[in-house]
């Protein structure tokens, strides 16, 4: 059997058909702020998802699971007393009460002698720390640059899968939540060069997740494709997410106490704990859809035009998880 060669018009015509596609299935950015962002999420809930502790507040009143809270430093004059916070713990994270993106966050693994050990093996004093602690409070982390406050918080523990597959870190997962109804997921991945934090900001990778199976899909770097982790050369796609269930239900929940129609869930599943929110996002990225291959416009569309809200947890999670069996986007084509 002869194979004709693809022409010009062969490959305009497959090219422009990508291109028709993605523009009837991804979603854009100042869609998603005209028509989902500005419409579902009502100011007056920025305020409280922008702050940690008033987040991990509403949702451990719920009844939902967080990582358990050490200290809260509001005053420079507070860094007095940060050795005797930090005295007796060996693991703890230190983080921007207000800070986005993974920016201002110190995983600490471990104390070699007065130093603190940073999940990457490199080494921090405590004067370092409460340097860092002080640019924390001054607001240099912290959306619009405005005074913010210190928190140290229970540093999660890998479980044996996810953390096969992260470099000295913890994965998370980041769901997608539209009017209560999972739409979209994604296994963020800590790096070498991302300190142990799994931002992609900061360097992470991001693993799509297919919704109805729990298994990862597709991976990617950097807007570079992967399917092995660049520091561990190992297998990131077809791992199957511990917990699944329990993550999808989690996210749902998070709607349920903080009625965001358009929301980003971030779970991390800690080895002796299971699933714990670390934070709510009430202005989630749109990369989650090229760690899937697919856009969120048709399903977000889908979620909008039905009625939900009389939908019990297990139906919206139920739903989504339907709707996510649509076909991905295939690969580019070769030229």
């Amino acid at each position: 059997m002869t194979v004709r060669p693809l022409g010009v018009r062969d490959l305009w015509s497959r090219f422009t058909g990508d291109l028709g596609r993605l523009r009837r299935e991804a979603l854009g950015m100042n869609r998603r702020n005209l028509a989902f962002l500005v419409p579902y999420n009502r100011p007056a809930l920025f305020a409280l998802v922008d702050h940690k502790p008033a987040t991990k507040h509403a949702l451990s009143a719920a009844g939902i699971p967080v990582p358990a809270t050490y200290a809260e430093l509001s005053l420079h004059w507070d860094l007095r007393r940060l050795e005797a916070v930090l005295a007796g713990l060996t693991e703890f994270v230190v983080k921007p009460a207000r800070g986005s993106g993974g920016g201002g966050v110190q995983v600490i693994a471990g104390r070699r002698g007065a130093a603190f050990v940073k999940a990457s093996g490199a080494t921090l004093s405590l004067p370092a720390l409460a340097h860092h602690c002080s640019d924390i409070l001054a607001g240099a982390f912290a959306v619009g640059q405005r005074a913010d406050e210190v928190l140290i918080e229970y540093r999660v523990k890998a479980d044996a899968v996810l953390g096969a597959i992260s470099y000295r870190g913890v994965a998370d997962v980041r769901v997608m939540v539209f009017r209560g109804v999972p739409v979209q997921a994604m296994l963020r991945l800590p790096t070498r060069s991302s300190d142990g934090r799994a931002n992609l900001h900061m360097g992470g990778m991001g693993v799509g997740v297919d919704l109805a199976s729990g298994r990862t899909v597709y991976g990617f770097r950097g807007r570079r494709p992967a399917l092995t982790h660049p520091d561990l050369d190992c297998p990131i796609v077809g791992v199957t997410v511990p917990a699944w269930e329990t993550i999808l239900a989690t996210a749902a929940r998070c709607y349920q106490t903080v009625p965001l129609g358009y929301l980003g869930v971030d779970i991390v599943v800690d080895g002796d704990l299971g699933p714990l929110v670390l934070e709510l996002n009430a202005r989630p990225g749109l990369t989650i859809q090229l760690a899937n291959r697919r856009g969120l416009r048709r399903v977000m569309e889908e979620v909008e035009a039905q009625d939900v809200d009389r939908l019990s947890i297990a139906e919206r999670v139920r739903l989504g998880r339907t709707l996510a069996r649509a076909p991905r986007w295939r690969q580019a084509p070769e030229w």
